[in-house]
């Protein structure tokens, strides 16, 4: 007599063969990716190895050119993301796609209003709805809570309620940790696995390798279009996910070195500076930073930095306080003022701020230089002058562009990065404000940065670093200084700081934390 043995359960999502072909480049070249049902499924590549365009298939916003989805061992055609949310698909993206002046329950409704008849909302149901999943998930949150009054960890749980509520049985998750202190990373983590138990599949992306291998139940890594290894993390560790993603050995942790600070290079004394709806924000900062250091400002996003940063560069105008560059008052002076004093600012949102994606790599790389010798005679470009100085950059910063006339707009983002970054450190410096220089970018393009921010250091430049990557704050600073609710509540030593008691500060700005030791600001 045979016994027949029960066949293993379908794959939530079968990826076969997907290819989608752009002009000149092969995005995704004959991809194949399963995710189980109950999986974590960690999906790892570098800036521009076409995760994005995958997953973009899988959502529906884009159409692969060959290859076939299945969903439960059945092909389908997901002909956008309408069609995808309705088979049961959502993506939660890096960026929250929230209104902040709504609240939760009127975030969580939009495109999916419960109605108690053709003309009205049935908000007692939403509600109800809106509590039990929060119940059942362990993350009861007010419903009636405005969205803008929520913390960062709270917006991105108001987003994965949002995709429960639409009953999503696949959940991709983009950078989900990126603006996270570590205790909220934890309570999502916590969120994930009581997910997967519950038989959700989800897709996790992240250029984090420690959480990938804390959270993943399998790892798929992607480079230049192609599935180059899949590893289950328990038999693999960063640096062998490092080399896979990039083709060759990367160094995780830069050796800064010891420091060597001087005289004072930047001085903040009594700064308080509003947001765009005249909230004061920034309350009263007093802060130096020497030549020859890095000082790095950790915080949640939201607590002042946006505000401090763009008065410090000339974009947004101190309600009182002063700024001293090398002992010069330079409070309110604009940015092409600062840019002359020897100040260079990498910002944190490089579309807006730092590149002009219709010109072309070479213009690009002289947008703060290009009225000055030898980029100019009077009144006229040298062009000859900007092409030379161009592909010199580009070789230097390992710029990869076909040529320095290529639109901006074609490049990943990790090399559009580059450019900023080549532009705003090719030349001497008093001042070096670093606004999120890494987000987003992969763990080769961040080696490439961190070790040449150290450089830039060691050369006698001020280096102010403003970053939502706990990681990286605690890799390059020399100081630390927690920002919370538009103060500095400590100053700590960067090489002894604790990750934790920095966390805690971040989360609560609690001037006790264990572990925090006060050094002068």
């Amino acid at each position: 007599m045979t016994i027949e043995t029960a066949s293993p359960p379908a794959p939530a999502l079968e990826m076969r063969g997907i290819t989608k072909r752009y002009p000149g480049v092969v995005a995704n070249d004959h991809i194949d990716l399963e995710v189980r049902p109950g999986e974590i499924h960690a999906l790892l590549g570098e800036n521009g190895a076409g995760k994005t365009t995958l997953m973009n298939i899988l959502y529906g916003l884009a159409r692969p050119d060959e290859g076939e989805i299945l969903l439960d061992g059945r092909p389908v055609t997901i002909t956008g993301p309408s069609d995808a949310i309705a088979r049961g698909i959502s993506m939660v993206h890096q960026h929250f796609m929230l209104v902040p002046v709504l609240s939760v329950a009127e975030n969580i409704l939009l495109g999916e209003e419960t109605m108690a008849n053709p003309v009205f909302l049935d908000r007692r149901e939403a509600r109800r709805r809106i509590l039990e999943l929060g119940r059942r998930f362990h993350f009861e949150i007010e419903p009636d809570a405005r969205v803008s009054t929520l913390s960062v960890g709270w917006q991105q749980r108001v987003e994965i309620l949002k995709a429960l509520y639409r009953q999503a049985r696949i959940l991709v998750l983009d950078e989900p940790t990126a603006v996270l202190t570590p205790q909220e990373t934890e309570e999502i983590f916590a969120v994930l696995r009581r997910l997967a138990a519950e038989g959700h599949s989800i897709v996790f992306i992240s250029h984090k390798l420690y959480e990938v291998l804390e959270i993943a139940d399998r790892i798929t890594v992607i480079r230049r279009g192609r599935v180059v290894g899949s590893r289950i993390p328990s038999e693999t560790n960063e640096d062998d996910l490092a080399e896979l993603m990039v083709g060759r050995e990367v160094q995780l942790t830069v050796d800064r070195g010891a420091s060597h600070p001087a005289e004072v290079a930047l001085r903040i004394e009594g700064l308080r500076v509003a947001d765009d709806r005249g909230s004061e924000v920034v309350r009263g900062i007093d802060l130096d930073v020497r030549a020859g250091e890095i000082l790095g400002i950790a915080g949640v996003a939201g607590n002042g930095q946006d505000e401090l940063v763009e008065a410090l560069i000339g974009l947004r105008r101190p309600a009182a306080g002063r700024i001293t560059l090398a002992g010069h008052d330079v409070t309110g002076h604009s940015p092409r003022q600062l840019n002359e004093a020897g100040v260079a600012f990498v910002p944190a949102d490089r579309h807006r701020f730092g590149l002009v994606l219709p010109f072309d790599v070479s213009d690009n790389l002289v947008l703060t230089s290009y009225y000055r010798s030898p980029f100019a005679r009077g009144i006229l470009r040298n062009d000859a002058a900007i092409e030379t100085a161009a592909k010199e950059t580009v070789a230097a910063f390992d710029i990869r562009t076909p040529s320095v006339h290529a639109q901006m707009s074609t490049l990943s983002g990790g090399n559009q990065q580059k450019v900023v970054v080549g532009r705003e450190f090719g030349r001497d410096l008093r001042l070096l404000v670093l606004d999120q220089p890494t987000r987003g970018l992969d763990v080769g393009s961040i080696e490439f940065i961190h070790r040449r921010t150290i450089a830039k250091r060691d050369a006698g430049t001020a280096v102010l670093l403003v970053s939502a990557e706990l990681d990286e704050i605690l890799e390059l600073s020399d100081r630390i200084a927690v920002m919370y609710r538009g103060e500095i509540v400590a100053v700590v030593d960067g090489p002894t700081a604790d990750k934790n008691a920095i966390g805690l500060l971040m989360a609560t700005g609690g001037r006790a934390a264990a572990g925090v030791e006060q050094v002068p600001a």
